[in-house]
């Protein structure tokens, strides 16, 4: 059926240009948009950010990671960035890639249009994150992994510190109202990533939030 209307509609289209031949470029351009559109319909249908994020990291540690042992081996005992950058969020604009950076040589700040606030001593801005960070993330994150894996070393409670971190950051995210409701309708998926840069290992998870949609009343 699919298939017989299609081939209906380009008889159709063939016999409306050889009867009306100056149609021409109308037809030409409305072809090339149907076929932009087509096209971006497939690709969305066929991409998988999970996957996407998976290929990104191991490209990475293939073409990066493994081949500067040297330079990711002095990272992992401390970093002396040279610059301190301030840019936008704007995903087009990557200081890294533009100013060519190695890891360890800028310290970024990224956020949207690369504001830097004046100082108001009764206010903060991106120091509030980490303030945050370290009151209302790191404290609980210490305290969960120290009462459920006290038999682990002390490198592995440190790991699983930080990933425990991660999760408290994902569940802060769903105290927005518009993050929380676009993961209820599964327009959103929330996930962990935490980045062993000593090791050059990558871990990605989900967590199970169980949540219900918000009952009006």
């Amino acid at each position: 059926m699919g298939s017989e209307s299609y081939e209906e509609a380009i008889a159709a289209l063939s016999k409306l240009l050889s009867d009306k031949a100056d149609l021409g470029s109308v037809a030409a351009a409305k072809i090339k948009q149907i076929t932009a559109e087509l096209e971006a319909a497939a690709d969305s249908t066929q991409f998988d950010p999970v996957k996407r994020l998976e290929t990104g990291f191991l490209h990475f540690k293939k073409e990066k990671f493994d081949k500067n042992p040297d330079l990711y081996g002095a990272l992992a005992k401390g970093q002396s960035p040279k610059f301190l950058v301030f840019a936008c969020s704007d995903s087009r604009v990557c200081p890294s890639h533009i100013l060519n950076f190695q890891p360890g040589e800028a310290f970024i700040v990224r956020n949207i249009a690369s504001m830097v606030p004046p100082y108001d001593k009764k206010k903060y801005s991106g120091a509030g994150a980490a303030i945050e960070y370290a009151v209302l993330i790191c404290t609980p994150a210490k305290t969960k992994v120290k009462s459920e894996q006290n038999e682990l070393s002390f490198s592995e409670q440190c790991t699983n510190c930080e990933k425990e971190a991660v999760n408290v950051s994902l569940g802060n995210l769903l105290t927005y109202p518009f993050v929380r409701e676009a993961v209820v309708k599964k327009t959103v998926a929330l996930k962990g990533a935490h980045y062993d840069f000593v090791n050059g290992k990558l871990d990605l998870w989900n967590l199970d939030f169980k949540i219900s949609p918000t009952l009006a009343i």
